[in-house]
């Protein structure tokens, strides 16, 4: 395609899953955020947690510097806690609902546009039917902890539901969409975000994925997953870098699902939506983010030319 990608999407970067280093929030936040920053090649760019109140508000002001927009990413939150929105004990629950709120809190002290988060633990068929409620009950909740802060987007990402990935509830695309529908009926601004990286490991084609989605879809993420090798360093959901040997995402399934985003309308030319990478070193190879970062941008470049 002739036209500049820039018409379509904010093209924007996970800063704490190409730099891993800071997924707990603290580390070397504002000086791998800067790197970001300082690339031009991106007008996006997605967060999660800063411990630091003092390095939270350094990172707002270099963002807003940037002329960035930003999100923020609760996901390493719940898991790095393993917190799940739909644990059947209670109280584990009500702790995942509380950190997703404090998240809210971060987001809006970092300027950010939305944010987002996962699913809990798939229960099996026997258990799913209650998890779903329970979900849809942390979920209404946080929507409306959200609402009371202003207009943010609220997104769940949906993940895999086998046992060598996250294996969570949401889960495969047509119960996400369907789950979504009934929450967006009080609140408009929550959506799916969905995942290139994700579509091999629900074993879903991008027409199975997409054109269900077209309608309660908010955010995308584009990136590469291992799942045929379990000896692999990157076995599972670990996003590594496109074209990665035994991976199954490389330039031609970038562009097959560019297309499938045009097709839909996700990237419309009219709004500019978020299409953010995902990928992250595999500390195994000795793989260094900046080059896992370089390789990202020539493979959306490749694939955008082929669309």
């Amino acid at each position: 395609m002739n036209e500049s990608i820039y018409k379509y999407a904010d093209v924007g970067l996970i800063h704490f899953m190409a730099f891993p280093e800071v997924i707990k929030g603290e580390g070397p936040i504002l000086e791998t955020l800067a790197k970001i920053c300082e690339d031009d090649y991106f007008t996006f760019v997605e967060v999660t947690w800063i411990k630091d109140a003092e390095v939270r508000k350094a990172a707002a002001k270099m963002i807003e510097q940037a002329g960035m927009r930003c999100a923020f990413g609760a996901q390493p939150t719940l898991l790095t806690q393993k917190l799940n929105l739909n644990d059947p004990d209670e109280e584990g629950r009500k702790r995942a609902v509380a950190q997703v709120k404090s998240c809210i809190d971060e987001a809006v002290e970092l300027g950010a546009c939305g944010i987002a988060f996962l699913s809990g633990r798939d229960p099996g068929p026997e258990g799913r039917t209650k998890g779903l409620e329970l979900l849809e009950q942390s979920v209404r909740e946080i929507c409306e902890y959200a609402k009371s802060k202003g207009d943010m987007t609220v997104a769940l990402e949906t993940f895999d539901r086998v046992e060598y990935g996250k294996n969570t509830i949401l889960g495969p695309t047509k119960d996400a969409v369907a789950f979504a529908e009934k929450i967006r009926r009080d609140y408009p601004n929550f959506g799916l975000m969905l995942d290139l990286s994700h579509l091999p490991l629900l074993g879903e084609t991008v027409e199975q994925m997409l054109e269900p989605a077209k309608d309660v879809l908010v955010h995308v993420h584009i990136g590469n997953c291992v799942m045929k090798d379990p000896s692999h360093p990157a076995y599972g959901d670990e996003h590594p870098r496109f074209g990665i040997p035994g991976g199954e995402n490389g330039v031609e399934e970038l562009a097959a699902f560019l297309k499938g985003l045009l097709k839909i309308g996700y990237l419309d030319g009219k709004t500019i939506k978020p299409l953010s990478f995902e990928v992250k070193p595999v500390a195994a190879f000795g793989e260094k983010s900046e080059i896992i970062i370089a390789n990202a941008k020539r493979a959306l470049n490749k694939a955008w030319a082929m669309v």
